[in-house]
C-alpha cells in the first residue's frame, strides 16, 4: 500500500536516544517533513515485532545497534492536503533507546544525523510533536511521569 493517500492509518516506530544530555536526531530525506528533524523511524513490517522494527530502523538510518528500553509515547500524526483529504496518517509508538557506542552515519532516506544537546534543540525545525516526545522521554530517565497519548491533526 502507498503512504500517501493510505486506505488505514499506517503503524510505525521511533528511537529516542540519548548520550548524556544530547539527542540523535535525523533529517529527514523523505515526504512528509522533507527537511525537517525527528528522531529515527520509520514503518513496522509485516510479522514484525515493535522492539524489531525499531532496531532495524535504527540501523538503517543512522548504522547503530540499539536496545530498547520503555515505550515514551503513542501518537496520532494526520497530514492533509489542500481538500482536507488524509493525504498521510501515521499511528506513531516512540521509545526510550540505549545505544551506548558507536557514531551515526546517515544512510538510507535520512539527509544527516548527529547527537544534539537538548538546550540546543530550539534551533533545528522539527517535525510535529518532536521535540515535546524528546522532552517526556528525558523526563522518564529521571524517573518522572509524563502521558504516552497524543494527537497530531
Amino acid at each position: 500500500m502507498d503512504r500517501r493517500y493510505p486506505e488505514y492509518p499506517l503503524v510505525g516506530v521511533g528511537a529516542i536516544i540519548f548520550r548524556d544530555e544530547r539527542v540523535l536526531l535525523v533529517q529527514r530525506g523523505t515526504e512528509p517533513a522533507y527537511g525537517k528533524w525527528s528522531i529515527p523511524g520509520g514503518l513496522v513490517e509485516l510479522g514484525e515485532s515493535l522492539e524489531t522494527a525499531v532496531r532495524r530502523e535504527v540501523g538503517e538510518e543512522v548504522n547503530l545497534d540499539v536496545s530498547v528500553v520503555d515505550l515514551v509515547a503513542v501518537l496520532d500524526s494526520v497530514f492533509r492536503d489542500e481538500n482536507r483529504k488524509v493525504e498521510y496518517h501515521y499511528v506513531l509508538l516512540d521509545f526510550l533507546c540505549e545505544s551506548p557506542e558507536g557514531d551515526p552515519c546517515p544512510a538510507s532516506d535520512v539527509l544527516s544525523c548527529m547527537f544534539v544537546p537538548l538546550d540546543e534543540l530550539g534551533r533545528y525545525p522539527m517535525t510535529r510533536g518532536t521535540e515535546n516526545v524528546i522532552r517526556r522521554a528525558f523526563a522518564r530517565t529521571g524517573g518522572a511521569r509524563a502521558p504516552i497519548y497524543d494527537t497530531f491533526l
